[in-house]
């Protein structure tokens, strides 16, 4: 874990990545029996919002996705709700770093009244480059819903950015589909330094 005495407002990248590996493996990584989002059944389990929702967690992740986008990028998006914390993030260190990048929210359900929108969040202007942040990538069916949500609202999207690649398919599917993906961290470099 990072020394209190450290600033993470100053610290290097793999100061930032090996300060965020640490979080993730104390507190959202867990084994046991897990059914994931898929139906798929799995030996362990990556809760990325216990440490997304952790200030020292935002601030970590908002700092590593934000050194991480392309420069033209106009706007960070994902699927509510474990891509939340990663826009919003992202969206105040850009503010503090003197390049505001708005944050998207995309709703899974068009919301029940008003503009009946699936996406929350500024209006941008049609053709905006948008990229998608992910906190763990299994199958790629969360992100590319994302993606096909800011696609139809006439937004251009490049590349998927996730915290942790499961390695079952997503990584595939995106690059099938004509998408750039990274993420920081596979499951072995998780698994690796929980060990």
């Amino acid at each position: 874990m990072y020394k209190t005495e450290d600033s993470l407002a100053n610290a290097s990248f793999q100061q930032l990545r090996q300060n965020l590996l640490s979080l993730l493996t104390k507190f959202a990584y867990q084994e046991g029996d897990f059914t994931l989002s898929s139906g798929v059944k799995s030996s362990y389990y990556i809760n990325c919002k216990q440490v997304t929702l952790r200030a020292d967690g935002a601030l970590t992740i908002g700092r590593l996705l934000f050194s991480q986008l392309p420069e033209d990028t106009q706007a960070v998006a994902g699927l509510t709700l474990g891509a939340d914390p990663l826009v919003s993030a992202v969206s105040v260190v850009s503010a503090y770093c003197n390049k505001p990048i708005p944050a998207l929210i995309i709703r899974k359900e068009p919301k029940g009244h008003g503009t009946k929108a699936y996406i929350e969040g500024p209006t941008l202007a049609t053709g905006a480059k948008v990229v998608v942040l992910e906190d763990v990538v299994t199958t790629g069916r969360s992100a590319m819903l994302a993606v096909e949500r800011l696609q139809a609202a006439g937004y251009q999207v490049e590349q998927i950015i996730a915290l942790v690649d499961r390695q079952q398919g997503g990584k595939e599917l995106y690059q099938s589909r004509g998408f750039k993906f990274q993420s920081l961290f596979s499951i072995q470099e998780l698994q690796e330094y929980k060990a």
